[in-house]
């Protein structure tokens, strides 16, 4: 988020920078619902404008899944990944074994919801798509989650080899950042953006 708003004349604070420490239970029916849910609870506890996004992947042969539970595949999936200690390559490793009796390609996307909250309680939101597949073997060395076996539909990079500057114009998030921006400038008082 710092880099995707590092234009506008804001000063960016994470919650460690205020002192916050809140469990959000995301429990909403979808991404928007979840992204509301941390963006209220944040604004009213800090009483500043708060950004906050919900994030999944969802792969077609898994009729969507993991979807809003991607963090949490492994719990759901408790005892098919012996010696799991809950690390991103573990979730990896157990989304490629439950892919393997399904043919490929394993056309999956990103999705991620972004909301903007105040203290009013009125939080906006947009999203944001990346399409691509899932690739049976881990390629580059960046990003997080399963960036490593994430292809980008019409390219030969994983979201993992992409650099942060690529990342940042290509992803879920940066597309639903971009779709918020006109909403975050009106709700802010901001300028519009120079055509």
């Amino acid at each position: 988020m710092q880099a995707l708003l590092s234009g506008l004349p804001l000063t960016l604070l994470g919650p460690a920078d205020l002192g916050l420490s809140l469990e959000i239970d995301e429990q909403g029916a979808d991404y928007a619902a979840n992204a509301r849910l941390k963006a209220t609870a944040f604004a009213a506890a800090s009483g500043l404008w708060t950004l906050a996004d919900d994030t999944g992947l969802e792969v077609d042969a898994l009729a969507g899944a993991p979807g809003l539970r991607s963090h949490r595949l492994l719990d759901d999936h408790a005892g098919r990944l012996p010696g799991a200690a809950g690390s991103d390559a573990d979730r990896r490793r157990l989304l490629l074994l439950l892919l393997q009796p399904h043919p490929r390609p394993w056309t999956a996307r990103f999705r991620c919801a972004v909301a903007l909250a105040g203290t009013d309680g009125r939080p906006d939101v947009a999203e944001g798509t990346c399409p691509g597949e899932i690739v049976p073997h881990e390629r580059g060395l960046g990003g997080f989650g399963y960036d490593a076996i994430f292809l980008l539909q019409g390219g030969n990079q994983t979201m993992a080899e992409l650099s942060p500057a690529e990342k940042n114009r290509l992803s879920h998030r940066a597309r639903a950042v971009q779709a918020l921006l006109p909403t975050l400038r009106a709700r802010l008082g901001l300028p519009p953006a120079p055509a």
